[in-house]
């Protein structure tokens, strides 16, 4: 495919992330610094170390909610280290399922703390799969250049 088909549809493809509310201007300013004449590649790099993090990060809360007395200061540490990680790379609708998330551990609320890890997971696996599409599709615009 050529270049400029590439372009297209990373750039439709980002335009839907920041329409879908998926992320936020944090996000832009993170590729402005990228276009600034920064290092190429830094936002696939922050992008991947996000997710990374935040794949970890996840599992911590779904095996302590898992536990006969849930321990909730614990689980809304990981939460709020999750919702911490989400701002700093735009991740809008992560970011504030995480806000929810958190009151629902401050009310020891086991219930809902589940439903809203699954709610949270839901969002990081959306946005991770969209930023992997948009990765490999600079990948594919670098090789043709």
């Amino acid at each position: 495919m050529a270049a400029a088909a590439l372009r297209e549809q990373l750039n439709a493809l980002l335009s839907n992330m920041f329409a879908s509310g998926l992320v936020d201007e944090q996000f832009q300013q993170l590729q402005m610094l990228q276009d600034d004449g920064g290092t190429p590649g830094f936002v696939a790099e922050v992008v991947t170390l996000f997710c990374d993090d935040a794949d970890r990060i996840i599992s911590e809360p779904a095996a302590l909610l898992e536990q006969p007395v849930v321990d909730f200061d614990k689980v809304d540490a990981y939460v709020h280290q999750l919702k911490g990680s989400s701002a700093s790379v735009g991740a809008q609708k992560v970011k504030f399922t995480c806000m929810q998330f958190r009151q629902l551990c401050q009310d020891k609320n086991r219930d809902g703390c589940i439903m809203a890890l699954a709610v949270v997971r839901n969002e990081f696996y959306d946005l991770r799969n969209k930023f992997q599409t948009m990765l490999q599709l600079e990948q594919q615009i670098q090789a043709q250049q």
